[in-house]
């Protein structure tokens, strides 16, 4: 079923989040791709139950690690409530990426050839509605007399169009390279096989958040990859969590 008008209804509610509002740290922690949910009158876009549960619809674990940093951290949390199927909010409007007709090996029957009405409503539910409130977050830390430090979190599968991916996290950066500098060097000895833009990098385009909110201001940021196997369960939640809070803040020290 194709969507043409009515992207949300107020059954669906908000199609941002915001959590731990009174974070006093500074840190503004971003999740894109929080939920697998679509709007209700998106239907299931052509897909399968177990597409729809996949990597390709959310990143499995990342709201989770992003939860526990921010209380570690006390960064508040913006995330969307919405798949990235139905528009991806780590991509501009002009990417195809932003409402993928094809992700990995599956075709997606509701995003095919949606016309430029269709594509506009649904960058203006979703995408504005998020990036307003990651603005605004950053303003208002700014107007406080704080530093805003902006962190995406997201999660991968381990294995890419049949590929084993060796890599465990990713710190990935754009041209502002600070703080996934210190995170990188503090993190060259550790439980985990840490590498540098890593499995994407910002010539795949990942880095969207980062150009749009962070580098304009000058503000240190970096983007977190974390392999999804590694967070199937609490207990490794909690140990990347606690791993990662750990990097952030350390190099939050030598940044700042």
């Amino acid at each position: 079923m194709l969507l043409r008008s009515g992207i949300l209804t107020a059954s669906d509610g908000e199609a941002v989040a915001l959590e731990n509002a009174t974070g006093a740290s500074g840190v503004v922690l971003v999740c894109e791709h929080a939920s697998a949910v679509l709007p209700a009158a998106a239907g299931d876009l052509g897909l399968s139950a177990e597409a729809l549960s996949s990597h390709i619809a959310w990143d499995p674990g990342a709201l989770a690690i992003a939860r526990r940093l921010s209380a570690a951290l006390d960064g508040v949390l913006v995330h969307q409530r919405f798949s990235r199927l139905i528009y991806d909010c780590n991509r501009p409007p002009e990417s195809p990426a932003a409402m993928p007709e094809k992700s990995e090996i599956y075709d997606i029957p509701g995003n095919r050839d949606l016309a430029p009405a269709e594509r506009y409503a649904r960058t203006a539910a979703l995408y504005i509605p998020f990036h307003d409130r990651v603005s605004a977050e950053v303003s208002r830390i700014a107007g406080e007399g704080r530093k805003p430090v902006v962190v995406t979190i997201h999660t991968f599968t381990p294995v890419y169009f049949g590929k084993p991916r060796e890599v465990e996290i990713g710190i990935l950066h754009d041209t502002d390279s600070r703080l996934a500098d210190a995170m990188l060097e503090a993190a060259a000895v550790g439980p985990y096989r840490v590498d540098r833009n890593s499995p994407y990098g910002p010539e795949d385009g990942v880095t969207h958040t980062l150009r749009l909110h962070a580098l304009p201001l000058g503000l240190a940021n970096v983007m977190i990859e974390v392999r999804n196997d590694l967070v199937r369960d609490e207990a490794g939640v909690e140990a990347v969590s606690g791993y990662l809070a750990d990097l952030i803040s350390g190099a939050l020290e030598r940044v700042a």
